[in-house]
């Protein structure tokens, strides 16, 4: 039969519509090229649903279709339930960037499509996605008609799954950068390069939250990348917006966006510089710091060092902010979980002798939603603490 068959009990995960089936819970595979899309039937012959499998992959099988529905027609039907989504959730002429498809989170495991305006951008994380491409391609074009389609898989998880980084143009006219809108802010996103597709979406709560935040403070944005929260902070009333990012590239198009607002050269300084060693200098002199490091965790063997890392660098800007101050701290380590981090924080504090309070709770954005059933599509989390 070309089909996976799971061992007895070992079902329980896929009737529960998690995506992942782990090689331990695997009886039976068939001849099959990697990447193919294959039945999955319960020891007893049950038909659980569909799902594409990798042997070099740690998750052998990732499903699409659960139930008796075609995995094309799942497919096709996940993808218009995304769209659905967010056109009934945003307003394009507030805010023309968002994620249309978020991986686990809407029924498609391997795939990220992010539209910054009418440029859409793919990364695909599996082999088995890359197969569907052209499906999906398909799909998105004809519901969107973008000018654009670019391509970003530059994952170190594609290694795993035997395929190499790449960054391409797939269709459409070449574009270096776009420029979008969100809640009426307008930014430059840069395709090639970079972080993630261009831009952190998922933070976008969170720069409306530093804007209402900012009114007559010395703001310093760590880990700016192309400094978007340095914007929201000086368009709410922030006295000056400092940047400070290790990337010259993301500090250029940090400035780039200063221009793009209006905003005065002197109203913040852009620093090329590491994080960890510039809040050991002693001349800093801010009353709101953000904190917003990529993973320090890409896998779980790391969990151990990117706490210390975490605590560290939390422990500095606790120390450094000035009294009363606020430092808005995040973690998009999907092995640090909420609970750890707010332990790592506790630790920090508790370090740098001084008095915190969580004031407000942030998660990812709403275009990146979590699957009820595959809680691990959970991964960003931040704390607005108060330290006096």
């Amino acid at each position: 039969m070309n089909a996976v068959v799971l061992k007895p009990g070992r079902d329980k995960a896929v009737r529960n519509r998690h995506h992942w089936i782990f090689s331990g819970a695997i009886r039976d595979l068939p001849d099959f090229e990697d990447g193919a899309v294959l039945p999955v039937h319960s020891s007893v012959g049950e038909l659980l649903g569909h799902g594409y499998f990798n042997r070099k992959s740690s998750i052998t099988g990732r499903m699409i279709a659960f139930g008796s529905e075609p995995p094309e027609a799942a497919v096709r039907r996940s993808v218009e339930r995304a769209l659905a989504l967010r056109a009934r959730f945003f307003d394009p002429a507030v805010t023309n960037a968002r994620r249309l498809v978020n991986a686990e989170g809407d029924g498609l495991p391997g795939l990220i499509a992010d539209l910054y305006d009418d440029v859409l951008v793919l990364q695909i994380a599996t082999l088995g996605m890359e197969k569907l491409k052209p499906l999906i391609i398909d799909l998105l074009t004809g519901a969107l008609k973008p000018r654009t389609i670019f391509e970003k898989s530059d994952l170190p998880a594609r290694r795993e799954e035997g395929l190499e980084e790449t960054e391409a143009l797939l269709a459409g006219e070449p574009v270096e950068k776009v420029r979008i809108l969100e809640n009426g802010i307008p930014f430059w996103v840069g395709l090639a390069g970079g972080q993630k597709t261009g831009f952190y979406l998922d933070q976008r709560e969170s720069r409306k939250l530093v804007r209402e935040c900012s009114s007559g403070r010395r703001v310093l944005n760590a880990f700016s990348y192309t400094g978007s929260f340095s914007v929201c902070a000086l368009l709410g009333g922030a006295v000056k917006a400092d940047s400070i990012d290790s990337s010259a590239a993301a500090m250029a198009l940090a400035q780039d966006n200063f221009e793009l607002n209006g905003l005065a050269s002197g109203s913040g300084t852009f620093f090329t510089a590491d994080v960890f060693e510039f809040l050991r200098e002693p001349a800093l002199d801010h009353d709101f710091i953000i904190l917003d490091p990529p993973a320090f965790a890409k896998k779980r063997t790391d969990v151990v060092a990117a706490c210390r890392g975490y605590k560290d660098i939390n422990r500095l800007a606790m120390q450094r902010v000035r009294a009363p101050g606020l430092v808005l701290t995040f973690s998009c380590s999907h092995f640090v979980d909420e609970v750890l981090f707010q332990q790592v924080v506790f630790q920090a504090a508790q370090e740098a002798g001084r008095r915190v309070r969580i004031l407000q709770r942030h998660r990812q954005a709403f275009d990146h939603p979590v699957n009820i059933y595959h809680p691990e599509t959970a991964y960003l989390k931040g704390f607005l603490l108060y330290v006096d």
